[in-house]
């Protein structure tokens, strides 16, 4: 399988560059993409300079990068797996958009760990109507976005089950918790790669269902996966819940 990977200088770019390199999963790195791309790295620029064979794209850059990606995976006719996060409500109908002509996988967090955390908070959430449900989120201190995007992926999931719940980040001045909430609470410290916890409580008992990330190379292990996935898929826009259930 043939991987183009763009967003190849960033942190995690470079990451799932060494991962790809490495062969993993039979996976062949035939180009790698950024803007940010020193001179003489053998690292392209723009994704419209690589021309060559690939069998999916990996975007590892970022959000405001979703146009140019939308672009060059519709006009290849090439599937893609979207690792960033953060984006827009315009930049999410163009994934959409993109969805209908070529396979677009797409997830806050590409680690099966995180899909396996939601399906459980799922679940807990629905055999519990009564429990109160905190999501706490621990990150470096580089972390852009707050909450993170896997927080708002277990808070989406939690949602399925009930439907009528409503978001709230941190509680300073909320006064009272209302039983609908959901709260999500960020902390950004040190190197931390991602702990993700979901804790369900009722007056009786309580249960903490929790995900650490130990290396970072899980999500570039996990979006070549995704990738392995769309070969052969028709178009449409799949996620770590498809993946999970194949």
């Amino acid at each position: 399988m043939k991987i183009l990977l763009h967003g190849a200088a960033g942190r995690m770019g470079q990451v799932a560059r060494s991962v790809l390199e490495q062969g993993y999963d039979g996976a062949q790195l035939v180009a790698a993409v950024d803007m940010n791309a020193a001179e003489g790295s053998g690292v392209y620029r723009q994704l419209r300079e690589y021309t060559g064979e690939a069998d999916c794209l990996i975007d590892f850059s970022h959000h405001s990068a979703t146009g140019a990606v939308y672009q060059y995976v519709v006009s290849r006719g090439l599937p893609c797996v979207i690792a960033t996060t953060g984006q827009t409500q315009e930049e999410l109908e163009l994934l959409h958009q993109a969805a209908r002509t070529v396979p677009v996988f797409i997830s806050a967090n590409m680690s099966m760990g995180i899909a396996m955390l939601a399906q459980f908070a799922k679940q807990a959430a629905a055999l519990m109507p009564e429990a109160d449900i905190e999501i706490v989120e621990v990150h470096h201190n580089r972390k852009v976005d707050a909450p993170s995007g896997t927080a708002l992926l277990l808070a989406d999931a939690i949602r399925q089950a009930r439907p009528e719940a409503e978001l709230v980040c941190g509680r300073e001045g909320q006064g009272k918790r209302r039983k609908e909430e959901i709260g999500i609470h960020s902390l950004r410290m040190g190197n931390i790669v991602g702990v993700h916890e979901v804790h369900i409580g009722t007056d009786s008992q309580s249960i903490v269902l929790r995900h650490e990330a130990h290396d970072r190379a899980l999500f570039a292990e996990g979006a070549v996966k995704a990738a392995a996935f769309l070969m052969g898929k028709p178009a449409g826009l799949y996620t770590m819940e498809d993946l999970f259930r194949k």
